[in-house]
């Protein structure tokens, strides 16, 4: 095969700095993502492709660091007449490659890695997903506004050309099963239509009311066995009482919209879900929906306390945008595809550490959601650092270390009774926005 003879120096010379991750990733995998990708080639390159996937994985690690310096970090390129790989050598491998790799080798581990975590995770024998959206920026360039665009708001419109994502979350570990983005004006509920053919069976989903649709729920509900959804109604939602289930607690009838129906006419006029009324303290009366219809099996108490776990998809993109991305103003790369192929990369190294962060808090026999992100982040991102320095025979035993000291990074449990009423913390700016300014003609001679 014309890509393994292309891959075969890679072969023989792993870099030591990604040991570990190749531990978790099947170099298998890695050829097969290229293969998928459609990237083969009979040159020995300096920076081949099957490097240029731990490259876009090495950017999300180190933020800090150019890309050129990532591959001198790394230890990545190939020996070559020169010390260093010129820029414009990683430039052109990025190109090559693409993004198709990255997106095969990202849904390959994480069917994998979050199946199993949701499926060692679960709620009255059924594993517990989230749905939701977030922006991510991206450098202001002509042609990334041309692919993504600018969001509009009632502040006018973004700064930066912005990605929208919608991720399918396994929420007791954080862990990516799927992920939907591309141009910032489509809405979230069309990403998320992508996503519910990925929703496991026997499996609960928490979604924001943004994502409330008989289309979108019926559909996720009836595309498999005991696919149940759970969500909080809107002010103006109307239903019919069809019977008590219990106090705050009713089987309800509910209308679908002709204009849903005319969109898919196997959609029924009515649908049937449950209403669970409850209140937090500190907080105003809440409505709950849900398609988990059967009182004994599923108290209403217990799924009043389970919704709260939504926000830990949002606790996830937190982890993403503060501590990988650093709180920079935008994704590094200045075209198109390579802002996709650095997002793919980004989803994979999240993975990589909460797989980690996962893998220690069973051995510790705690929730994942105990460990520190941010610490962890730190200490992986430090020790496959590291490892591009250290002599072959020193690596097993430092990286045997790496999940001993995750012991050290656990978090005390978390208080149920703190409230946090949403409050902007921030006025915005009064200052207009910079734009860039198109460039005059010169004058006539």
């Amino acid at each position: 095969m014309a890509l393994r003879d292309d891959l075969q120096t890679v072969e023989e010379r792993v870099p030591e700095s990604i040991e570990d991750l190749r531990r978790n990733v099947d170099p298998e995998w890695v050829l097969r993502a290229l293969e998928a990708g459609g990237v083969a080639t009979l040159r020995k390159r300096r920076l081949p492709a099957e490097q240029v996937v731990w490259l876009a994985i090495g950017m999300a690690l180190y933020r800090n660091r150019s890309i050129h310096e990532v591959v001198g970090k790394l230890d990545l390129a190939l020996p070559g007449p020169t010390p260093t790989v010129v820029s414009s050598s990683v430039f052109e491998a990025r190109t090559r490659v693409g993004a198709e790799p990255l997106k095969w080798l990202f849904c390959t581990t994480a069917e994998k890695w979050a199946s199993e975590s949701a499926g060692a995770h679960c709620w009255r024998g059924l594993s517990v997903w989230g749905v939701d959206g977030t922006t991510l920026r991206v450098a202001d360039t002509q042609e990334n506004a041309d692919a993504f665009g600018y969001a509009k708001s009632a502040r006018g419109e973004s700064a930066y050309p912005l990605v929208r994502a919608v991720a399918l979350m396994a929420l007791r570990s954080h862990l990516l099963l799927d992920v939907a983005f591309g141009d910032s004006r489509v809405g979230e509920v069309t990403y998320a239509k992508k996503l519910w053919v990925k929703v496991p069976d026997h499996s609960l989903t928490i979604v924001d009311r943004g994502f409330f649709s008989a289309s979108a729920l019926l559909a996720l509900a009836r595309s498999g066995e005991e696919r149940h959804w759970l969500t909080r109604a809107k002010k103006n939602f109307r239903w019919t009482v069809l019977r008590s289930l219990g106090p705050g607690d009713d089987l309800v009838e509910m209308k679908v919209s002709p204009q849903a129906r005319k969109a898919d006419p196997s959609l029924p006029e009515r649908w049937v879900m449950r209403a669970i009324r409850y209140q937090r303290k500190g907080f105003r009366p809440q409505v709950l929906l849900t398609s988990l219809l059967d009182p004994l099996l599923f108290p209403a108490k217990d799924i009043a306390r389970l919704y709260h776990e939504r926000w830990e998809i949002e606790l996830g993109y937190d982890e993403m945008k503060t501590e990988m991305l650093d709180r920079e103003e935008s994704l590094r790369s200045k075209a198109p595809t390579a802002v996709e192929q650095e997002i793919w990369g980004l989803f994979i190294a999240y993975n990589l550490v909460r797989l980690e962060m996962e893998r220690a808090a069973k051995e510790l026999g705690i929730e994942p959601t105990r460990i520190s992100f941010r610490a962890a982040f730190m200490l992986v991102s430090d020790e496959w650092l590291w490892c591009a320095l250290a002599s072959p025979g020193a690596i097993p035993k430092h990286l045997a270390n790496l999940r001993r000291s995750l012991a050290w990074l656990v978090l005390p449990e978390r208080r149920t009774e703190r409230t946090y009423p949403r409050a902007v913390k921030i006025k915005m700016s009064n200052y207009p926005r910079k734009r860039r300014q198109p460039i005059a003609s010169a004058p006539p001679a």
